[in-house]
């Protein structure tokens, strides 16, 4: 049995509990850089704070950074956890998503529920697979990225580096989106995207540049 630390205590990091429980995970706690978090109790899990704040259990833990959905925040995190030394936490996937030997997943990302990932997909570092995303053949989803529920990507598509591709998207084949590009919900995304922009809208158009 793993024990586990999430960093978070929002809806993602519950969703993230709910996984672990199902697969016989023990969950001890979230992380909350916010000081008056310390204390809480969320769907009866203890936010113990900071890091600092749990150094006395860093041989004995194992921390999620994918707890949270911005992939900027993400990153931070990793890099926090990496400094203080605690080990990050392996991919965790939901026990009905079929990964196939053609498939690559990086470490500490998380697939949930009702996702299906085709043939020859690269899933980075760190990257949220969030419920009933379609991933088809040929794609390369790289680190920091998060894909929100109900997300349709075609085959041969890459998302770069901490993009976010919001709820119910469809990006079209043979796209790149670019790094730390957002993607609106319910968007169809027809073309490339450039890194660092937002684009929404059926189709998807550029809206703004996010630097």
């Amino acid at each position: 049995m793993k024990t586990i630390v999430i960093w978070g205590c929002g809806g993602h990091a519950r969703e993230v509990n709910h996984l672990c429980e199902q697969l016989g995970y023990e969950v001890i706690g979230f992380l909350d850089e916010r000081s008056e978090m310390k204390g809480k109790i969320v769907d009866d899990v203890p936010v113990l704070g900071d890091l600092k704040d749990i150094i006395h259990l860093q041989d004995k833990v194992e921390i999620v950074c994918a707890g949270v959905g911005s992939p900027a925040l993400k990153k931070r995190f990793v890099e926090k956890t990496r400094k203080a030394g605690f080990k990050l936490a392996n991919t965790i996937v939901h026990p009905s998503v079929y990964i196939s030997k053609r498939n690559h997943l990086g470490s500490g990302s998380i697939i949930c529920e009702g996702s299906i990932l085709t043939t020859n997909v690269y899933i980075g570092n760190f990257v949220i697979i969030n419920r009933s995303v379609n991933v088809s053949h040929d794609n390369i989803i790289k680190d920091y990225v998060t894909v929100s529920p109900g997300v349709n990507i075609a085959g041969n598509v890459t998302i770069e580096e901490g993009a976010y591709l919001g709820i119910g998207a469809s990006i079209r084949e043979k796209i790149t989106v670019g790094a730390w590009s957002v993607i609106g919900g319910g968007a169809f995304v027809k073309e490339d995207v450039s890194k660092n922009t937002l684009y929404a809208g059926v189709p998807a158009h550029f809206k703004k540049n996010l630097i």
